[in-house]
């Protein structure tokens, strides 16, 4: 009898162990499963680059205080693009096999625009248009949009209501009388953040351009993150794209920053885009200026200027007479000088304004607006050197007239001219234009395109020119009516303008 009852006790504590070891396990991995769901990373807003704990300055950027919580999804769970943009697959093609037409490009009727996009918008690209906020993107886009003749647009909006956006359409739209002219193309509105539902819209309209109005506020269900951050931004984009290939429909996206700068900005996306423009200008001002940073369609060189009005952007076809002011008006006035730059491929007379007095609180303050600060640091040096103009005592301001960025270095010449200007209070005449880069040793080196800048100079009614005298090379003066000044170095220069 005692031996039964051993035995059936080992028994019953065999068969408990035996539930327990198949138990623990399962708890085990469900405990790992379930603190794999809570792992959190630290991903930077500006570049991108993730780290495993908050770190104070990005070590990829340098930006400080950009890191933000982010949850990471489950190990092994799959990519973070859906299923739906990986696409089905595709055989390798020779390249003498792959067969390439000439496809027109659609016509934005805005000759800036245009020429900014190389010739047009290509069907089945993806553009970028970044800014800051209030700079004008949706104006500019928008008004764009509703010009287009017997287009379908389709503009998605994640920020502003139909209401908002049938207000500053009519705004747009309104002409000289106070009457309200119907748009020209069928622009469609859709007021979505989901990009699921996006494509289902785009599937019903079958449109001719997508307009998505930002980027940063749309989302997609397959990412847990909220709207605006790095993976919901890359997701979208690249659903975005796969259906801008596949379906040769072109869209142009909005990215911008958010007044707090706390969103990452277009610059995630450069790399994924076939064309970027940067939308800028002072809001104080009333020129904006676009410029392409990324084009695989043509010159990344190029520039368009609008002039922002109550009714929206105008384009500014002959910007050299608006950025010089009343030449006569301002007869006699010392610290202003013209420079002939080519901005692209297009010749502008710009007016470039200096400033030199004496330091007040013992420091040297140099300033720069629409110019690059370093280079004019380093022109005042040259100037200092090579001419005996002692400025490191005086303060220095520069201004390039218009609110402006000018990066070409022909306005070398004009920045020293201006500033030794100002510095002995003496004017310079006012039918004198000049364009010359400055070297390190005093030359004024020879500049591209110096026909146009001529010619420039020449239409607008100027006197004379002071260009390099390596640009003479196969110039011939005769051509033109403007006299033509050669100089070698900058002391020439200056012995013309102030004698």
């Amino acid at each position: 009898m005692l031996q039964h009852i051993k035995t059936a006790i080992n028994f019953y504590i065999a068969r408990h162990i035996f539930v327990l070891l198949n138990i623990f396990p399962k708890f085990v991995v469900t405990k790992q499963k379930k603190m794999a769901k809570d792992k959190i990373a630290y991903v930077c807003t500006s570049c991108g680059y993730d780290s495993p704990k908050w770190i104070g300055k990005c070590p990829s950027c340098g930006e400080w205080n950009t890191f933000k919580e982010q949850k990471v999804g489950k190990p092994g769970g799959g990519p973070a693009f859906s299923q739906s943009t990986l696409g089905n697959g595709s055989s390798p093609i020779s390249m003498s096999h792959i067969k390439t037409d000439d496809e027109p490009r659609i016509n934005l009727f805005d000759n800036e625009l245009n020429r900014v996009l190389g010739g047009g918008l290509v069907p089945g690209s993806l553009t970028l248009l970044g800014g800051e906020p209030g700079i004008g993107k949706s104006t500019l886009i928008l008004q764009t949009v509703l010009r287009l003749k017997g287009s379908k647009v389709l503009y998605v909006s994640g920020e502003e209501s139909a209401r908002q956006l049938k207000l500053r359409a009519d705004r747009l739209c309104e002409s000289a009388d106070g009457s309200i002219a119907e748009p020209l193309s069928d622009c469609q509105v859709v007021c979505e953040a989901m990009i699921e539902t996006v494509f289902k819209h785009i599937e019903a309209v079958c449109p001719d351009l997508v307009v998505i109005d930002s980027i940063q506020t749309i989302a997609t269900e397959s990412v847990e993150s909220s709207p605006g951050s790095i993976s919901q931004i890359r997701e979208c984009a690249a659903m975005i794209l796969k259906f801008a290939k596949e379906s040769n429909t072109p869209v142009i996206l909005i990215g911008h920053l958010n007044k707090e700068g706390s969103i990452a900005g277009p610059k995630i996306l450069e790399h994924m885009v076939d064309t970027v423009l940067q939308f800028e200008g002072d809001q104080h001002y009333m020129y904006r200026i676009v410029r392409a940073i990324k084009n695989r369609f043509g010159s990344t060189a190029e520039l368009g200027i609008y002039e922002m009005l109550h009714n929206g952007l105008r384009p500014v076809s002959n910007p050299s007479e608006l950025l010089l002011s009343d030449r006569e008006q301002n007869e006699g006035l010392s610290g202003v000088a013209i420079a002939s730059a080519i901005e692209g491929v297009r010749p502008l007379l710009i007016e470039t304004q200096a400033l030199v007095s004496t330091a007040a609180y013992g420091t040297p303050q140099r300033s720069a607006t629409g110019f690059d600060l370093r280079r004019l640091n380093m022109l005042l040096a040259v100037l200092e050197k090579r001419v005996g103009f002692k400025l490191a005592q005086k303060d220095v301001y520069l201004n390039i007239a218009g609110g402006i960025r000018v990066t070409d270095p022909a306005i070398d010449l004009s920045v020293i001219a201006a500033v030794l200007s100002s510095n002995v209070d003496t004017s310079i005449e006012r039918n004198i234009c000049m364009a010359g880069e400055v070297g390190l040793s005093g030359e004024i080196r020879p500049v591209s395109r110096i026909i146009q800048r001529i010619a420039e100079a020449e239409k607008l009614g100027f006197a004379s020119i002071i260009i390099p005298n390596a640009n003479m090379n196969g110039l011939d003066a005769k051509k033109f009516k403007i006299e033509i000044r050669p100089v070698r170095k900058v002391e020439e220069a200056l012995r013309m303008l102030f004698g």
